[in-house]
């Protein structure tokens, strides 16, 4: 867990890769025609679009903007069409529709793909998946490939849960990586690199003044949504364990105005399910029932019992085994209403699942994948940017 004392305000004057690149004038894309890859999240310091300080550069010919998840403005949650950007007039080519990736035609013209997206450190958050198929097509069309690197919001030290089947990757699940990976765009991409040896000519443009025990709170940035239900570092945080729920048939909060903060079904008695978890004692965290009406998302319109889920104690949580106790609790008390053979969508490893659906404790699942967390460990620290 965190080494980070509870209630740290030192604030970093953290500088993102486009800060940095802007600063250095645009050095790496100088000459360069490119296409970027970026959503709403794509902001310098100030508040500017990474597009329009691209397409502002002298010397910088940016020719096309691919979106993933999402859309280019972060405000989607379907598939996307490709389209034209009204603030540059460029094509905007959607990673998130037919295609996953950019194809041949999209990238004639190109030299250079600039990634620019954030993050937050959660591997079936599919921004890493979009770049990791953009590196890949950089390699195979000879283009390079920048990343323009920033903070992982839920800092850089923990890594927890299992990781993904080799044989079972997808979209939401691109590379046998933990579910809190702790690295930044820039370390994925070098760790992407080296272990698919997808040979890409990549640069990473580094953050300045993040250090790895940084959550984003330290760092003095503007939180920006990165997607339209990731609405706060406390739902970024919980995401690792309840988001892991939200294949199944209970709601995780989406149509709410608590998106990962709540969880519940109209079937769920929201004080048992409490009570249940609160005597677990749970490190960092405590449960309060609630009952709530999602209006969109798993059983909008109804009714649902369930309950809020409260970080008393940040350096003390653990997102990841926190949503193995619930889900563990839910296959307990709810048996036959509750689809648990979906919860392996998400978590995508099959000996985790088996012993989970085989009545194995929380505990004793963190235990059985804690060597492969430790490999994990070992296997990103080349790939690590920061300290």
């Amino acid at each position: 867990m965190s080494s980070v004392p509870e209630g740290n305000n030192r604030l970093n004057p953290v500088a993102c890769g486009i800060d940095v690149l802007q600063r250095d004038s645009f050095a790496p894309l100088r000459g360069r025609s490119v296409g970027l890859i970026t959503n709403h999240t794509g902001l310098n310091r100030k508040g500017m679009a990474t597009a329009d300080l691209l397409r502002a550069a002298p010397e910088v010919r940016l020719r096309a903007l691919f979106g993933p998840e999402h859309g280019i403005r972060g405000a989607l949650d379907t598939k996307i069409s490709d389209s034209k950007d009204k603030a540059t007039g460029l094509p905007v080519y959607s990673l998130y529709g037919e295609r996953t990736r950019p194809t041949a035609a999209q990238l004639a013209g190109l030299d250079t793909l600039v990634f620019d997206i954030q993050d937050i450190g959660t591997r079936f958050y599919t921004y890493i998946s979009t770049l990791g198929l953009c590196l890949e097509a950089a390699a195979e069309h000879s283009l390079r490939f920048v990343v323009l690197d920033r903070p992982n919001p839920l800092g850089g030290l923990d890594v927890e849960g299992p990781l993904a089947d080799p044989d079972q990757l997808s979209f939401t699940a691109y590379h046998p990586i933990p579910i809190r990976h702790g690295l930044t765009v820039g370390e994925m991409a070098r760790l992407f690199q080296a272990e698919k040896r997808i040979g890409a000519d990549l640069h990473v443009v580094p953050v300045e003044g993040w250090r790895r025990a940084d959550f984003w709170d330290a760092t003095n940035l503007t939180w920006v949504n990165p997607s339209p239900n990731m609405r706060s570092l406390t739902g970024a945080l919980l995401y690792p364990g309840i988001g892991l729920l939200e294949t199944t048939n209970v709601s995780v909060g989406r149509g709410t105005d608590t998106p990962f903060e709540i969880i519940g079904a109209p079937w769920l008695d929201g004080r048992l399910l409490a009570a249940e978890l609160n005597a677990r004692d749970l490190p960092g965290v405590r449960f309060v029932p609630v009952r709530f009406t999602p209006k969109s998302s798993v059983h909008a319109g109804s009714v649902c019992g369930g309950i809020n889920v409260i970080i008393t104690a940040r350096h003390r949580f653990v997102p990841v085994y926190t949503g193995m106790v619930v889900a563990e609790t839910l296959l307990r008390l709810y048996p036959q209403a509750w689809e648990a053979d979906r919860f392996h969508r998400l978590l995508v490893n099959a000996e985790a699942f088996a012993a989970f659906r085989a009545g194995a404790t929380a505990e004793t699942l963190t235990r059985s994948w804690q060597k492969q967390v430790e490999a994990f460990r070992r296997r990103r620290r080349p790939h690590l940017l920061y300290s």
